[in-house]
Formats: C-alpha cells, sequence, structure tokens
C-alpha cells in the first residue's frame, strides 16, 4: 500500500503562518532600527555598521529571558508587554558597564504558532527596543510541534551593546564612603516569579485584588520591566566614564535581590551597609511578603524589593546626581553606602 503522502503542515509545521506573522511585525520591527543597521528583516544574518561611532569600542554582549513570568502571561492571557521585559533584562545589564544597546535578537519558540499571541509578543519586543534605542535586528521563530503544550511559548533575547574603552565602566573606582544612589524599579520586573505564581495560586489567584496604590494586583504582577537606558545614558554623558567619572559603578538588581547584584560591582575588601528605612517596600511586594509569610531576609534575597538599579556615587557628587535624576523623572533613594568588608558576609542590609 502505497504511504498517504505527507507535508510539513501534516507534521504540525505551518510554513505560511510563519511567512505571516514575518509580514505583520515589519512594520513594528522598522521602527526600532537605528542608522547603523544595514539591510532589513529577513535575511541570514544582520548587518550593522559600528564605523562612524566609535573611535575604540568594546562590545558588551548579554543573554537572558524572563523565566516563569511567562507563565503568568499566559495564565492571564497578556502578551502584549512580556517582550518589554525580555528587552529589559537584556539592556539593562549591558547598561550597567556604560555601554549603549546597539541591537537585540529574539527566539520565540512555539508547539503551534498562534499568529495573534506571536505578533502580540514580538510587538512588544519591538516596542522595547525602540524605548531603549535599540535595533531589533533579527531572530527566530520556531515551532515545534510536542515539545511545548497548547498555548505555551518559550522567549530568549540576545543584545549587544558599545562603549568607548576609555568610558568602560567596571566598578574598579569605587571608594569607602560611596553612597548608594537606588532607583525605583517598576515591580517585581522579570525575577522570582515561581515564587509570586505560588504565592498567587495559593491565595486563590486573586487577579482584582485592589492595592495599596490603587492598581490590580495581575496589573502590579505584570507591569513591564522599567528601561532604564536613555536615562542613564543621558546621566552617565554628564557624570559617567573616565577618570573624572563621579558614578564609579552600577547594578541592575535581577536574580539575587538586593543582596546578590550590588556586591558584583564592588572591589574586594570592601562591602555594603543598606538602610532598609530608607525607601518604602511598594504594595505588590507588601503583598507577597504578607501572603506568603516570606521571610525578610529571603525578600532582600529574591526580589528587587523597588530598587531596580543601582548607582555608585562619590559623596560630593551625589546632590548633582539626584537633582538630574529628578529632571530625568527618575525616583530615586539615598540606600546605603560602601564599607570596608568585615567577616564573611559583605551585605548588611537593615
Amino acid at each position: 500500500m502505497t504511504p498517504t503522502p505527507l507535508t510539513y503542515r501534516d507534521a504540525g509545521v505551518d510554513i505560511d503562518a510563519g511567512n505571516e506573522l514575518v509580514e505583520r511585525i515589519k512594520p513594528l520591527v522598522k521602527r526600532s532600527f537605528r542608522p547603523e543597521v544595514m539591510g532589513g528583516l529577513g535575511g541570514f544574518g544582520a548587518l550593522f555598521d559600528l564605523s562612524n561611532k566609535y573611535r575604540e569600542p568594546v562590545l558588551v554582549s548579554g543573554t537572558d529571558g524572563v523565566g516563569t513570568k511567562l507563565k503568568l502571561a499566559q495564565q492571564l492571557g497578556r502578551h502584549d508587554t512580556i517582550g518589554i521585559d525580555l528587552v529589559a533584562m537584556c539592556v539593562n545589564d549591558v547598561l550597567v558597564q556604560g555601554a549603549e544597546p546597539l541591537f537585540f535578537l529574539d527566539y520565540f519558540a512555539t508547539g503551534k504558532l498562534d499568529i495573534d499571541t506571536a505578533a502580540a509578543v514580538v510587538g512588544g519586543i519591538a516596542r522595547g527596543c525602540e524605548e531603549s534605542g535599540c535595533a531589533l535586528i533579527g531572530g527566530e521563530t520556531a515551532e515545534m510541534p510536542d515539545m511545548y503544550p497548547p498555548g505555551e511559548y518559550d522567549l530568549a533575547g540576545f543584545c549587544v551593546a558599545a562603549v568607548e574603552k576609555s568610558k568602560l565602566l567596571d566598578g574598579s573606582g569605587t571608594r569607602d564612603g560611596d553612597l548608594l544612589i537606588g532607583i525605583a524599579s517598576s515591580g517585581p520586573h522579570s525575577n522570582g516569579y515561581s515564587l509570586i505564581r505560588r504565592i498567587y495560586e495559593r491565595a486563590g489567584s486573586p487577579a482584582d485584588h485592589p492595592l495599596a496604590d490603587g492598581r490590580r494586583l495581575a496589573d502590579a504582577l505584570m507591569a513591564p520591566t522599567r528601561l532604564y537606558v536613555k536615562p542613564v545614558l543621558e546621566l552617565l554623558s554628564k557624570h559617567g566614564g573616565g577618570a573624572d567619572a563621579t558614578i564609579h559603578g552600577m547594578a541592575h538588581i535581577t536574580g539575587g535581590g538586593l543582596t546578590e547584584n550590588i556586591i558584583r560591582v564592588i572591589p574586594g575588601g570592601l562591602g555594603l551597609d543598606i538602610d532598609a528605612s530608607s525607601w518604602t517596600l511598594p504594595p505588590v511586594f507588601e503583598w507577597l511578603q504578607r501572603e506568603g509569610a516570606v521571610p525578610t531576609e529571603e525578600m532582600w534575597r529574591t526580589f528587587n524589593c523597588g530598587i531596580g538599579f543601582v548607582l555608585v556615587v562619590a559623596p560630593s557628587d551625589a546632590e548633582a546626581v539626584e537633582a538630574d535624576l529628578a529632571r530625568l523623572e527618575l525616583p530615586s533613594w539615598r540606600i546605603g553606602q560602601v564599607i570596608p568588608a568585615s567577616g564573611d558576609s559583605r551585605v548588611k542590609i537593615g
């Protein structure tokens, strides 16, 4: 007996749907392009011309995902902002070294391609890139039957940034007595969501629960990660880079929370004294701690607790930096200082 002819679509992969998705997202992606982008979307490789912008460029790269916040996005059917999270987790990381994000590539994988969902996700990625001045220069959409349950997808992203060698920030200029200026987060960003989802589900998934700031719980949990790139780069143009830099180091508060991230940019022999009373814990974190009975120490090492980005600044320059942060509409607080390290722990929060 002659076997029944099979096509790729019979096996669960719809090439036409993939092509339709590319056509739908092209105008969204094009809005993120920079003058250095060569060619358009759809080639085998993406091209970017660095020749006219930097004298001694150092390339800084980063890759990340959004963790199990994806599960909550899929549960709530909210796909339009998770792409912003993806971009933010990458561009905020490379920003720490004073680098300007140049271009971004994404990877979207699913069992069966839903064009509307994928377009919403990639639309968020394009918006995040546009708001960061970073070109969405390429990506990959993979339809893999049997790899993912119906309605589920996975995301990853990759960013390349550049900084003049003379202006690279590595924290080596940090000194005893430097101040920590914490910049507000927009919520949990994209970290700690395995614990968040456990608390949320145990509480009965109360999406509409009102928080003290007037937001619904679901809105607070799904608020996209704040993009720090443009305001911080403007800040660095005045206060950062080189021997005369007044910003000695920066940290993006991601997995590991306040306990484990700032110390990554602090030289050996120095530690941190963080004053937890210097800012107010946002209502979404209050709800998580209360409903989950989460110990305070666990809060510090799991969540950003309202501080998404930290500047390490010379004390004499703190007021000027804070004034510029206010002008750039970034809420900030002096949350602690650099101290000599003592004992086994280099980080004190109290």
